[in-house]
């Protein structure tokens, strides 16, 4: 394979895009540019084609590690210290996202500082410092994550990962893109700096940039980028996930006071499928990420109270807390999979909340959407979709995803898409790709409430629901059913486990 590097320039001077992009290729190097000379920010995106999927086996975890290293560590002229120290008075951030699939540094600043930040940015990319004591710290603080935090305290995080392991066993999406104790324990200096020298090559590295920058700077970062060895870029062959049998449940047992339930499946659509779109107005309808605009979030929450957040999801969704609840760019995915998160939700309340998501799940396949369901959804996903986008650097973001999946840009397509569908196309989508049955289901427990809980779910044992204030008549009829509603638990599948042991090798 050829060997190039990608940039992706995006400008823009309001929060209203109209630039359109702008791609060309000289030498090495490929350029994406979205042009506005009037932006006062410049926001840099620069990925490597490489992520978790890369990491050796008894190593994993070394990508995010070496990627951590070289954005929080120094340069070969400054430490640490002295980039942070010079970072601050600019008002500038430097941030990194080790993902499975590619790694993203993002970096941005006001243009009248761009010369001395893009000098610091590169340098840390291009030569970076690899101190011992950096090195110690950062390998420290993964293995603290995955011990203290994702298995202890972050529940929500945890069955995030628990059904993305459950999911993909014995595939390269299995780990967390941060790696497994024992892998991160097992990682030396040394194995960074042979990953650093295989892995970050021409042929690897994709670089965006937008905003205000002057024209020269892209002559500048050819020759900066150029620099770098040619390598080669493999992609990772994928086998396809394994098939599921039933209702295949995960039992996660930790000290918990609140319950965090994730359930989903693989299927085979990425942006740059049709019926993807038609699946993305169903989703909308079904669970969209912190709206009300959700089935699940109108039933659940605001019906019955059960809990914060009930969501599904039609791809790998990040982001979405402390701020914007937009998805992040720059995690994507080749195989993707349907996914439904409900959290935090009271002990006696998880297996009444299971089982009606599932329930609401059946019902959009057995009966879809109606017509005015269908109108009312596009027209919000039409205007929704635009917000994704509202800063200059989400757009970057999202302009070199679409390049990833080979698709026009993502929301240009969506435009596009939605006003050709028709209300038999979603319903068509949801029957060919979504179902109630045949599912993975993760559930975060309390310590010594595990197997009880997983009891109760495999003998199929009513789930009465406890209100505290009276509910609708009609709610309350809809429960006798949704509390009988049938589990097929595929018993041989199903596990119960410790939190401390997930993620450990």
């Amino acid at each position: 394979m050829s060997t190039r590097i990608f940039l992706t320039i995006i400008i823009m001077t309001t929060v209203t895009l109209t630039a359109m992009a702008e791609q060309s290729t000289s030498g090495k190097l490929k350029f994406t540019e979205l042009r506005s000379a009037g932006s006062p920010l410049v926001t840099f995106r620069i990925i490597v084609r490489a992520g978790s999927i890369n990491d050796p086996k008894g190593k994993e975890g070394l990508n995010s590690l070496t990627a951590s290293l070289i954005a929080e560590g120094g340069t070969k002229d400054l430490t640490y210290s002295e980039v942070v120290d010079k970072l601050y008075p600019w008002a500038a951030r430097i941030d990194v996202n080790p993902d499975q699939e590619i790694t993203t540094f993002t970096g941005e600043v006001h243009r009248d500082h761009l010369d001395k930040f893009y000098k610091l940015f590169s340098d840390l990319l291009l030569h970076p410092r690899f101190d011992q004591s950096d090195f110690a710290r950062i390998k420290d603080a993964h293995i603290n994550y995955l011990e203290s935090t994702l298995r202890s305290t972050n529940d929500e995080a945890l069955g995030k990962e628990a059904l993305n392991a459950f999911i993909f066993q014995n595939h390269p999406y299995g780990n967390p893109d941060i790696g497994t104790v024992q892998g991160i324990t097992s990682i030396t200096l040394d194995d960074v700096k042979n990953y650093y020298a295989d892995i970050y090559t021409q042929s690897r590295i994709w670089i965006g940039i937008a905003g205000g920058y002057p024209v020269a700077l892209t002559a500048t970062m050819k020759k900066d980028f150029g620099k770098l060895p040619a390598g080669e870029f493999h992609e990772v062959p994928l086998p396809t996930p394994g098939d599921i049998h039933g209702m295949e449940v995960m039992v996660v047992e930790k000290p918990s006071r609140a319950y965090a339930v994730s359930m989903g499946y693989p299927i085979p659509l990425t942006r740059k499928d049709k019926d993807y779109y038609a699946l993305l107005v169903a989703n909308s309808y079904f669970g969209e990420h912190r709206t009300f605009n959700g089935i699940l979030m109108n039933h659940l929450r605001g019906d019955r109270g059960l809990n914060y957040g009930d969501y599904s999801y039609i791809e790998k969704f990040s982001g979405g807390l402390g701020g914007a609840p937009f998805p992040e760019p720059n995690t994507p995915l080749r195989q993707q999979f349907f996914s439904i998160w409900l959290r935090p939700v009271q002990p006696e309340n998880t297996h009444f909340a299971i089982r009606d998501a599932l329930f609401e799940l059946k019902n959009l396949v057995d009966k879809g959407l109606s017509n005015e369901d269908f109108e009312a959804t596009r027209n919000f996903l039409l205007n929704y979709s635009k917000l994704w986008v509202s800063t200059l650097d989400r757009r970057l973001g999202y302009v070199m995803d679409s390049e990833f999946y080979g698709s026009e840009y993502y929301i240009d397509r969506i435009a596009a898409e939605l006003p050709k569908l028709t209300v038999d196309d979603v319903n068509a989508a949801i029957k060919k790709y979504l179902h109630a049955s045949d599912i993975k289901i993760a559930v975060v427990v309390d310590e010594g409430k595990a197997q009880a809980f997983y009891d109760s779910l495999a003998t199929n044992a009513p789930s009465l629901i406890h209100y505290e204030a009276q509910k609708p008549a009609n709610i309350l009829e809809q429960d006798k059913i949704i509390t009988v509603f049938p589990l097929d638990i595929n018993k041989e599948k199903s596990v119960v486990v410790k939190s401390k042991d997930l993620f450990e090798k």
